[in-house]
């Protein structure tokens, strides 16, 4: 990531303007230097519970995935703590209902004992991600000129119709192939019994905005992603 610093107050126009991601069109994250990425949720498995000969097998597999791609790609683990205030909420809204005096009680203190434990002993929820990356065969290594251009709060010289065309064919082309590569790395994860899901437009604009708010935002939004997919 290239960062520019200045003395100058105000040169920066907000933190967005640190922010790698430009957009995200038709199902990929379109990267300001011009690459593209296109991320697969990965469901896990306990690798602990299964027999040496699962673990030896799984372990085999994932080497052979591994070394069967011919580009890079990046794993991520994503730990969040799980948000129980909405859990709490629907005890509460229970209680209320309950007429007998004796089954409210007994929420009442279920609801203390879980507010209690979760207080002491945060629970955290681990997401998997896959990223598949593509730079366009045409882009050229970053200079500075380059960088200062493509920042988006620098007045930029508007793009002509030809450039714009160009543009459009380029990603295309450049989709196709993230997208052979995608499903590429996604045949392999289901190869090793695991489930993956190639995340869409949607998907990925919440998702981002996950990883830039996390003080906003609880584990729900990526429950939802999870419901919306089975």
């Amino acid at each position: 990531m290239w960062v520019i610093l200045t003395s100058m107050a105000g040169d920066l126009a907000n933190t967005q303007d640190l922010v790698e991601a430009k957009e995200v069109k038709n199902d990929v994250i379109l990267m300001k230097d011009g690459s593209m990425r296109q991320v697969i949720m990965v469901g896990g498995t306990n690798f602990a519970l299964k027999s040496e000969e699962e673990q030896n097998s799984l372990t085999n597999a994932y080497q052979n995935f591994l070394n069967g791609l011919n580009f890079s790609i990046q794993i991520i683990i994503h730990s969040r703590k799980i948000n129980i205030a909405p859990y709490l909420e629907k005890l509460e809204a229970r209680r209320a209902q309950e007429s007998s005096p004796l089954l409210q009680d007994q929420i009442y203190e279920y609801k203390e004992y879980v507010r209690a434990f979760v207080a002491d002993n945060p629970i955290m929820n681990k997401t998997f991600f896959v990223v598949i990356p593509f730079y366009p065969i045409n882009m050229s290594l970053p200079t500075a000129s380059g960088i200062l251009a493509s920042l988006p709060f620098l007045n930029k010289k508007p793009k002509t119709p030809q450039e714009n065309k160009a543009g459009d064919e380029l990603f295309v082309e450049s989709f196709q192939q993230l997208s052979q590569r995608t499903e590429q790395v996604a045949s392999g994860l289901a190869s090793m019994g695991l489930e993956p899901k190639i995340l869409k437009t949607e998907e990925l604009i919440e998702l981002l905005y996950n990883f830039y708010n996390p003080e906003k935002v609880e584990k729900d939004n990526i429950d939802s992603i999870e419901e919306k997919n089975g």
